[in-house]
Order: structure tokens, then sequence, then C-alpha cells
């Protein structure tokens, strides 16, 4: 067992070109290598996607074109990159599409790596555990946990606010073992986190919505939440009861 107390992580995020870590290009990489006590080392670097930066990203995370003319290409930086990260555990809010960016680049460039290998810890999944927060997003968790902002929204400041808050979501584990071994299981959400009826109860959730949600690919806990919901409903204990006409649809 690894004590959280003594453990090294590495946390990683990724500003790109879009939200489809396929086709979409990085254009900005930073991580912290820590441990509780200290911060280990750090890593960053704007990375030339060498096509324009679409305005709607620009817009979020305010890298312009100007600004990373000249920087390296993600061929010639991911190198670096992987070996940064090392064995991981690897930390971040969502990080399975900050993984997901950096290996599609390691293997467009034909560059070997293990990130599929490596442990990681996704911060929005502890942050659903926890359920104290009015909103799961890293900015919401901030505010909730009163951690002083970092700027705009860059890579490296993410980082920094994600690392403490991974810090106050786990207070109630003692070892790394113990967060990945709940994190195998799904977490059942207590809200709705998107669409429409984004912030409501799944009680409340119109029942014709539920069916139709249930068949779209969302992640593992709120494909779980939801299926949940459908089954309490189709033992009478929802507001709309099993007598529906379109329960069983």
């Amino acid at each position: 067992m690894t004590l959280l107390k003594k453990a090294r992580f590495v946390c990683v995020d990724c500003e790109a070109t879009g939200l489809d870590p396929k086709n979409d290009r990085i254009i900005e990489v930073a991580g912290i290598d820590f441990t509780f006590d200290e911060t280990r080392a750090t890593y960053e670097s704007l990375i030339d996607p060498e096509i324009p930066i679409p305005q709607a990203s620009t817009d979020i995370h305010n890298i312009t074109d100007s600004m990373i003319a000249g920087k390296p290409k993600i061929a010639d930086e991911l190198q670096r990159v992987l070996d940064f990260i090392g064995q991981g555990p690897i930390i971040g809010h969502s990080i399975s599409y900050d993984i997901e960016l950096i290996a599609n680049a390691a293997n467009k460039a034909n560059i070997p790596h293990h990130l599929h290998t490596l442990a990681f810890i996704d911060t929005l999944r502890l942050a659903r555990l926890y359920d104290e927060s009015p909103s799961n997003s890293l900015e919401a968790l901030r505010k909730h946990f009163n951690i002083p902002a970092e700027g705009a929204h860059r890579a490296m400041s993410d980082v920094i606010v994600n690392i403490q808050v991974f810090k106050h979501l786990v207070t109630k584990f003692t070892t790394v073992e113990q967060i990945l071994e709940r994190l195998k299981r799904p977490i059942v959400l207590s809200k709705m986190p998107l669409g429409k009826h984004k912030g409501r109860p799944f009680s409340e959730i119109p029942l014709e919505y539920l069916q139709w949600a249930r068949h779209q690919n969302f992640d593992l806990d709120l494909s779980t939440s939801i299926n949940q919901e459908l089954k309490k409903r189709k033992k009478g204990r929802g507001f709309t009861q099993a007598s529906n006409p379109f329960s069983d649809l």
C-alpha cells in the first residue's frame, strides 16, 4: 500500500484546438510532479499545432496564433512530455481527455508510449463522489474550497488549482490504492450534470427524457445513475409510476 502523504503524483493539463482528442491538436501542455508536501518538478510549453487556432478555442484559453508562432511542434516535444509523466499516477480534471490527446499525438508521430497502462485519478469523478459542491467544474470546486485564483484559464494555472482541489477531495482516503479501487466502480450522481435538465435531481426529471438519455453515449457514472433512476420508476418509487404507458419503452 502507498500512503497518500508519501505518494508521488503528476498533475497534467492540456489546452487544444478543440474538444475532440482524436482530431484536435495540442497547443499547450503543463504538469507538476508533486507529493503532498512538495513540488518536485514542473513542465510547461506552448505548442505550435501547425494549423490556425479556432476563435472558439482562443476564447476559452486566450492562446492566439501569434503566441504559438515559433514554438516547438508536438512531435518534437512529446518525448519530454512522456518522460515528465513517467510512471504516474496521473491526476487531472476529466484527465482521460488529456491522456487521449497526448496518446493520439504520440501515435501519429510514431513515438512509443505506455500512457494507457498508467494509473490515473480523475478529480471530476472524485468531485462526484464528494457531492458537496454546487457544480463539479474545476472553477466551481476552486471557489467551493476557497482556493485562490491563478489567473487566466491556462494549462499551468489549471494544474496548480487542480492539485489543491485534489488534496481536498481525498481527505477520506489513506492510500492511493483505496482511491483507485473506489474509482473502478460507478459513482451514482444526485443531479443531472448536463443537458436541459442540468442541476435537477434525477427524481424530478421526466421519464421520457431518462428513457432517451439511457441510449446516449454517456460516461459510466451518468449511465449508471440514469439506469438506477429508471429502475426506481419501474418499481413505482419515482414521481412517475410504473403504470405510465411509456414505462417499458
